[in-house]
């Protein structure tokens, strides 16, 4: 018997992501973001899993305790947004998620997951993000138009993990700089 693929699958096979705003929960805005990358589950899972090696892929990252409780972003308008959060799940080269503390700035959580792919190649690398922006509405459109919402980030992150993961760097749009003449 032949089955019918999830949704996850049938977007992992034709473009490799997913990408899926999510309405419920706690929070004013959740997404979940999916990749698929061709390394085993447990060399993804240490590498997030050491938390300096955050801001390696996360281009907003400043900054993550190596025990994973404080972060330091960029945020919208140049501003440093300090993040406390504690790790509420801990699952060995499967899932590890998170919460904000009280001290943080902004309220949020969300995990990483990492499964073998489904087509017996690689893992699918999960992960979701749910927080309330800062002003509300207004903070949530304010960090879209300028390119730092959450869900656009982590998209951008996971593309950016896969390349990291599966090449050994991250690929730019930028020139590199010129050679000083002489």
């Amino acid at each position: 018997m032949q089955t019918q693929p999830t949704s996850t699958d049938a977007d992992m096979a034709s473009t490799g992501f997913l990408n899926h705003d999510v309405h419920d929960g706690d929070h004013a805005s959740s997404s979940i973001q999916a990749v698929m990358i061709n390394r085993p589950r447990s060399e993804l899972y240490a590498f997030w899993r050491e938390f300096r090696n955050l801001p390696l892929f996360m281009a907003n990252v400043r900054s993550v305790s190596s025990d994973g409780r404080d972060w330091v972003i960029a945020g919208p308008g140049g501003m440093d947004v300090e993040l406390e959060t504690e790790i509420v799940e801990d699952r060995p080269g499967e899932k590890i998620a998170w919460r904000s503390t009280a001290a943080a700035d902004v309220d949020h959580e969300g995990w990483v997951e990492f499964r073998d792919n489904a087509f017996g190649r690689g893992t699918e690398v999960r992960v979701m993000i749910s927080y309330d922006p800062p002003a509300g509405a207004v903070g949530k459109l304010v960090a879209k138009v300028m390119q730092r919402e959450p869900r656009i980030q982590a998209r951008r992150e996971l593309r950016r993990f896969k390349q990291l993961m599966e090449t050994g760097e991250v690929s730019t749009s930028q020139a590199p700089a010129a050679a000083p003449r002489g």
